[in-house]
């Protein structure tokens, strides 16, 4: 479809680390970027080429046809109940998120949207490291919640399959059932991990090194996403618990081996 080669009006609310990473390959697209964030990324936007608001009045009139949603998952509520949204110059604006939950906020967007308004959940899962050579073969989840401009969200999807995403459509529920087990469940290893400190040594077997890389590769995201993937996700409320009880179940094995010595 040709119109998936037009360029888009893209508008961002949260300008941190991972809206940039994103907003480097949007502008090598040719797409049109504004942004608006509550830190002062002003100069960052100029270099990029990007049009940069600190009020989000302003930046609501830009006549953006994507706003895309780049928070936090533990500020999304605050932030997207504080838009005003009858300022915004096109009535069918398509809103985009990028949270690494999706449930959360699918409905909290239903709540507050106008109805004239489209919503497309997505997650791009890869960041500035994993991403970092390319995006070709990285899966980009994303679930058509309420789309009436086919066209418009056509050419936004457009974006990741020209970059070689591997697009996985997937409702809410599934996503966040998966992201438990997989996301989640990595994260808190990491994070257990980094919490007894494991270092290199002079004798690190394969598997080894490899721990040393998960911590490494999951703190280097911040406790609040870590955090916002546990509050928002009930199903990974039962994945800590399973991988307490994993834990326990092994060490009584151990001890109980150790009475048979």
């Amino acid at each position: 479809m040709s119109s998936s080669l037009e360029s888009l009006k893209i508008g961002i609310i949260g300008f941190g680390p991972f809206a940039q990473f994103l907003a480097i390959t949007l502008v090598k697209q040719g797409h049109t970027l504004s942004a608006t964030s509550r830190s002062d990324h002003s100069e960052l936007s100029s270099r990029l080429g990007i049009n940069f608001f600190r009020d989000i009045e302003t930046f609501l009139e830009f006549n953006n046809d994507v706003i895309l949603l780049c928070t936090s998952i533990v500020s999304l509520s605050e932030v997207v109940k504080s838009i005003p949204f009858h300022l915004l110059k096109k009535p069918n604006t398509l809103f985009v998120d990028v949270l690494s939950v999706k449930i959360h906020p699918r409905d909290l967007l239903l709540q507050v949207l106008p109805e004239s308004m489209d919503l497309l959940c997505t997650h791009p899962m890869f960041g500035p490291e994993s991403g970092r050579d390319g995006w070709h073969g990285l899966p980009f989840v994303f679930d058509k919640i309420r789309i009436r401009d086919q066209d418009i969200c056509s050419r936004f999807l457009q974006i990741f399959e020209q970059e070689g995403c591997r697009m996985v459509e997937m409702s809410c529920e599934e996503h966040d059932k998966q992201a438990a087990r997989s996301q989640f469940l990595t994260h808190t290893i990491g994070r257990v991990l980094s919490e007894m400190d494991i270092k290199s040594t002079s004798m690190d077997t394969k598997g080894f090194q490899t721990l040393i890389q998960l911590k490494e590769s999951t703190v280097k995201d911040s406790f609040d996403l870590y955090s916002g993937l546990f509050i928002h996700n009930k199903l990974a409320q039962q994945e800590l618990k399973n991988l307490e009880l994993a834990l326990q179940t092994v060490k009584q094995r151990l001890l109980d081996r150790m009475e048979i010595e």
